[in-house]
């Protein structure tokens, strides 16, 4: 179904408009985006600027108003609820900031559930997501709950489920936002050795410019048009063992005030000081 000529995302001059009562919102403006089979990228922009809309209807969750969206080269911008339902479930995996794992059920059985929905027989599920959680270094907290993981540790449980049904590509919306910079640094970790090692195409949302320069290319939106698609020549690699955790780089400190003329690196996390690079969640 895919080669290489054929982008596994292809968005065609894309236009999404909400009703918003007597008004008309228009979130996106006859964008316009191709990504290829293997690459890691990321959306940015202000508030506002359209990328959670765009993030939406790549990920199946909304249809544009006007445009063309092929996923592998099949039109799925136009089609019916169960037919969404089922891409959603087979073809993309999704990693959200706030990692949505239920509460009261083990990491291995929450990796289980798209394969649940997806008709999979029990013994082959316990399987691939065993073999899922052992490829984010979490094969030894199959039956921990959430409440007994990391936030990091909870990602990585996020990132296994995304991808047990071995899909097309994975969608990342904030996927560090609500992680301290070891583990957000961890959880980017795994991200870089999906892409490069299974050659799985990854597509982040975030704000932080930072983590956008973990990507090998940055696309720019602004009032819902592209502004900018800017290619990163020399990405960051993530490396957990490189950043301090949170409490060993705060013990026996005292608190400071912020002066005038202070350092504007002052209160950045490590992980963010390690290099220099070039927005806000919408």
């Amino acid at each position: 179904m895919n080669d290489m000529k054929t982008p596994v995302i292809e968005l065609q001059a894309i236009s999404k408009v909400y009703q918003m009562g007597e008004v008309k919102v228009h979130a996106l403006r006859g964008a316009s985006l191709q990504v290829q089979q293997g690459e890691i990228l990321t959306i940015m922009g202000p508030s506002g600027s359209g990328k959670s809309t765009m993030m939406n209807i790549i990920g199946c969750l909304d249809q544009p108003t006007a445009g063309t969206y092929l996923l592998e080269g099949d039109d799925v911008g136009h089609l019916h609820d169960d037919e969404l339902a089922t891409i959603r479930n087979r073809r993309i995996g999704f990693v959200f900031q706030t990692f949505n794992l239920l509460a009261r059920t083990t990491a291995l059985q929450n990796v289980t559930l798209p394969l649940i929905y997806a008709g999979v027989a029990r013994a082959e599920r316990r399987a691939k997501a065993k073999d899922a959680l052992e490829s984010v270094g979490l094969g030894h907290r199959l039956d921990h709950l959430p409440t007994e993981l990391s936030g990091g540790q909870q990602q990585r449980v996020a990132i296994a489920r995304a991808l047990v049904n071995s899909p097309s590509i994975i969608l990342a919306d904030e996927p560090t936002g609500n992680l301290d910079s070891k583990s957000g640094a961890e959880v980017m970790a795994v991200l870089q050795g999906l892409n490069q090692e299974r050659g799985m195409t990854v597509v982040l949302v975030t704000h932080d410019p930072i983590i956008a320069r973990h990507t090998e290319r940055i696309v720019h939106l602004h009032d819902g048009g592209i502004s900018g698609n800017e290619t990163v020549d020399e990405p960051l690699v993530a490396d957990p063992a490189r950043v301090e955790p949170e409490e060993t780089r705060t013990a026996g400190r005292v608190p400071k005030k912020q002066t005038a003329g202070a350092s504007p690196e002052d209160g950045v996390p490590l992980l963010q000081r390690s290099a220099v690079g070039g927005g806000e969640r919408s």
